[in-house]
């Protein structure tokens, strides 16, 4: 009888450790970067904001923000390199109206953004990932996650076209935190793929 009572009560907290594991499992998959993005998702698009010399000086920022409101947002940002490494850096932030214009400033006293339409810009981002990947160089680990923020906007609706690179060739430009050893490795990534005369270097 003591068996039977021990087995039972067993039995009963390896269900409730099994219970408590499968919760904090969801708990953490609700809190995942990819939940998060495809709750906001739903939400109405407040801004889509885009470098305006992108093309012409090969990096910028690609800004797109939902929300029931102006005042609370869901404020996604590509960090992007249409001359040669595409999607270089992603964010994703749940933020107040006070700190998306906080960023916003700081971000157009680098280069002013213009907005732009969402279609284009999803079309911007997945032609820029295909292209910087033919060339050896994926998007951002987080890319494909945060991309998901576009929801319904068909990319396909878009009738822009983009060239990328200058002048029909890829342009490697090293940041300013690129150690020597990053920097080689992309130059040799460059030349695995489109040989010695295929890209530049910008000085």
């Amino acid at each position: 009888m003591a068996t039977n009572m021990a087995q039972k009560r067993a039995r009963k907290a390896q269900r409730r450790k099994q219970v408590v594991t499968q919760k904090r499992r969801a708990e953490l998959l609700d809190a995942s970067l990819p939940a998060r993005v495809l709750r906001a998702a739903h939400e109405p698009i407040q801004h889509c904001f885009l470098t305006e010399e992108i093309f012409e000086i090969g990096i910028g920022t690609l800004v797109l923000a939902r929300g029931a409101s102006p005042h609370r947002l869901a404020l996604s940002s590509f960090l992007i390199d249409v001359f040669c490494l595409g999607i270089k850096d992603v964010m994703f932030e749940s933020v107040d109206s006070e700190f998306f214009s906080m960023y916003m400033d700081a971000t157009n006293a680098g280069s002013p953004m213009v907005a732009v339409d969402p279609s284009d810009s999803r079309k911007l981002l997945r032609d820029l990932a295909a292209w910087s990947q033919s060339i050896g160089f994926a998007p951002h680990r987080d890319f494909a996650a945060v991309e998901r923020l576009f929801g319904d906007v068909n990319a396909d609706a878009s009738e822009a076209a983009f060239q990328f690179g200058r002048d029909g060739k890829p342009v490697y430009i090293p940041g300013p935190n690129d150690t020597a050893s990053l920097i080689r490795r992309r130059i040799a990534q460059l030349q695995k793929c489109l040989g010695n005369d295929g890209f530049e270097i910008a000085a």
